[in-house]
């Protein structure tokens, strides 16, 4: 398997702790302000930290354009590339000239990517102790499979829909776990769709160079 592969479906994040919550919205008003994020977020850039269960940490830099494009573009220290394209995710490992490929649907990231996605059938908030911090679970319990993917937004004003993805922790079927950190988020920047292209690290083995 590709290294790092937990970017998409592990984390320990500790933006937001399950604990009683007080003088917050309903549920409800959460998720709907969640929705309404990932519906008027059309662009974000932001710098990334991945840390997985044994503490190793990753930096790089994410770039997000909606409907389901999105690039994690990591520093000198990982050879690695992670993209979607709107219908998949592809993650390219040029130490090892490797690519792996699957459906966005079928990642915990899919929460994220899919901004139409009725969030109330599939998301569940998570009480925090910020009255600023809102954090949803989101799973689909007919696919276990996928994982789950827990999103952390602070209010912000002059965000989209008053809010800011944070960070998110992301659960795969076999309980590996990852933690992303945003900072510097910027949103509704300009981004050109060729951010998302990237070269195939398997044609140049092929040709012999």
């Amino acid at each position: 398997m590709l290294r790092y592969v937990a970017i998409l479906t592990a984390i320990p994040l500790t933006l937001s702790a399950s604990v009683p919550a007080t003088a917050q919205q309903s549920p409800a008003d959460s998720l709907s302000k969640i929705s309404a994020h990932l519906r008027a977020m059309t662009t974000m850039t932001a710098n990334f930290t991945q840390t997985d269960r044994s503490g190793q940490s990753l930096s790089g830099k994410l770039t997000l354009k909606q409907p389901g494009r999105i690039r994690f573009q990591y520093g000198k220290e990982a050879n690695l590339l992670i993209v979607g394209d709107g219908k998949a995710l592809t993650m390219i490992d040029y130490d090892v000239n490797q690519v792996q490929r699957w459906p966005i649907k079928n990642s915990p990231l899919g929460a994220l990517l899919n901004p139409e996605r009725d969030l109330s059938k599939y998301g569940k908030i998570i009480p925090t102790r910020n009255p600023d911090t809102l954090s949803v679970e989101v799973r689909d319990p007919k696919r276990p499979e996928y994982g789950v993917i827990t999103m952390v937004f602070n209010k912000r004003a002059g965000a989209p829909a008053g809010l800011s993805l944070e960070g998110w922790v992301s659960l795969d079927s076999k309980n590996n776990r990852t933690s992303i950190r945003l900072s510097n988020q910027k949103f509704g920047v300009a981004v050109a769709n060729r951010t998302f292209n990237w070269t195939d690290p398997r044609r140049k083995r092929r040709g012999g160079r």
